[in-house]
This record gives structure tokens, sequence and C-alpha cells, in this order.
């Protein structure tokens, strides 16, 4: 088993006797369906649907002081606290950011469960988050069963599993849900309540519109840098995100890169060839007619 120390992310703690209601009504995860050792994937939307930032949530048991603990990008905690108080008005909340960061624990069981432990729910490979303080990254390895390594060896892992990684995969406030996965990831709940941006996702989940997509791509020798173009011969069809060890994420107009598959064009990057580690996914599935 392995375990790494994410030096990119920081956790936001909400508490309070109105913590849940005022969350729910902001973010796209049913924290309902929450309880202490459990995760959720979800994230703050602006009006118009797009991501302001995602993250992972659990729920802190009662006898640590209970509330929400949202493990989200280190960049992006400050102004998420920042944003969350501006939505309070007279909720009875606390929002703080707390001085603990996440280790990424996988391929593997652990051999103890720590506290503000819980499984990512996003997929199954990418094991479990363990929110501390980072200097006790060796001790609570060592009490996991893992080996620690270092944040590069994950992030090769994600990669390969196509997850994506906002500023790396999508920019923030530039992307809808749908655009990254998050629907597929388990990171919206379509029956849920109202929440900011929840009209645009729902019309894009019902009408099934989201043409561009999140995909998982397979590399040659070298890699493209993040943010260069994916082209179709002389058009652009997307564009490149992280990669590592052969494999890569791209954001791609999913009919546009149907169309060059059809019609036999190689997809290329900075000049480097990029192919489709799955490509019937850029495949919109024709809708059922109503009988």
């Amino acid at each position: 088993m392995k375990s790494a120390f994410l030096p990119d992310r920081s956790v936001v703690k909400v508490a309070g006797e109105d913590a849940r209601n005022f969350l729910n009504g902001l973010i796209t995860t049913d924290l309902d369906r929450l309880k202490p050792g459990l995760g959720r994937f979800g994230a703050l939307l602006t009006p118009q649907g797009k991501i302001i930032v995602d993250f992972l949530i659990t729920e802190v048991p009662a006898g640590h002081g209970g509330g929400f603990l949202i493990d989200c990008p280190k960049a992006l905690a400050e102004g998420l606290a920042t944003k969350l108080k501006f939505y309070k008005l007279r909720a009875k909340v606390t929002v703080e950011n707390l001085d603990l960061g996440v280790l990424a624990a996988w391929d593997g069981q652990l051999a103890a469960q720590p506290d503000l432990a819980f499984a990512d729910p996003r997929n199954e490979a990418l094991g479990t988050r363990i929110l501390i303080p980072e200097d006790l990254k060796q001790k609570l390895s060592d009490l996991i069963g893992a080996e620690l390594v270092d944040a590069a060896e994950y992030e090769a892992h994600r990669i390969a599993l196509g997850v994506p990684r906002g500023g790396l995969d999508f920019m923030y406030s530039d992307a809808f849900p749908h655009e990254t996965n998050m629907d597929r990831l388990a990171g919206v709940d379509f029956d849920k309540g109202c929440y900011v941006g929840q009209e645009v996702v729902s019309r894009m989940q019902h009408r099934g519109t989201a043409r561009t997509r999140s995909v998982k791509v397979l590399l040659d020798d070298l890699s493209p840098e993040a943010g260069v173009s994916v082209m179709a011969g002389d058009k652009p069809v997307g564009t490149m995100g992280s990669s590592a060890q052969g494999k890569g994420i791209a954001l791609v107009r999913i009919d546009r890169v149907a169309d060059a598959l059809d019609a036999g064009q190689p997809l290329t990057a900075g000049g480097l060839a990029v192919r489709l580690a799955e490509p019937d996914v850029v495949r919109i599935p024709l809708k059922q007619p109503i009988a």
C-alpha cells in the first residue's frame, strides 16, 4: 500500500446548528446522504452553473465537535471560506480554515482506521483520504501500513484513472460539472433540492447537451504541455491537461473528436500523437424514443 501527503490540498470547516441545511442549499452534493466516516464529492458553482471550486466533504463525528470538513485545493481554500461567509447571512454557522492537509492512501487495505478518514467517492481505486497535519504524515503512514511516497506518484495514479484536477485539466469558473465528469464521478445529486447553479446543471443532464468532456488519452514517448491545443488535422478539438507515464487527460469537444475518428484523422497536441484510451466515450448515445 502507498500513501502520499498532498501539498496542494487544504481543509475548510463548516460547523453550527444550521451547517447541513446551509451547505445543502449551496453545493451539488446531497449532505442528507452523508455521515461520519463517509465522503462525498461536490462543488460550489456560479449562478451560471460553472465550477468555482470542487472538493471532497466529510462529516465530523459529534465526539470531535461535529460539522463538516471540506478537502479542497489549497489555493482556493481562503476564497471558498470567504464565499461561504458571504452566503451565510443569518444562518447559525461558522466557517474557518484549519491547519490540516490530506494524506491519500491507495493500492491496499488500511491496517488501522484513523479518525477523519473516508473512502474517495469518485473512484474506488483512488483509495482513502485522511485529514491530518503534515507533520503526522509518516506516523499515520506507519499506522495504516503504507509506504510514504512522493505526491507525484499519486498524481500519476489519478491521471491513469482519468480523474480530472482543477487548474490543470480544466479551469475554475470556466467549466460546467458535466465537462469535468462530475456527473460520472458521483459529484452531482440530481434528485436533491435547489442549490446555486442547479437549473443549468439539471438542464444539461436532461437534455444531454454536454458536448465537452474530460477524456483519458494515451501518449507515446513524450508528453505535451498542459494547456496546448488538441488538434484533428488543422482544427482544434480540445485542450491537453495533465499527463504522466504515457497517460493523460484532455478536455475535448466529443462531437468533433468523434468526427475526426470517423474520418481517420489522428489527434495531436503540441505536435505529439494523442490517442483516446476509450474511443467510445466520445460517442453520444441516441435518446430512446418515448413510448
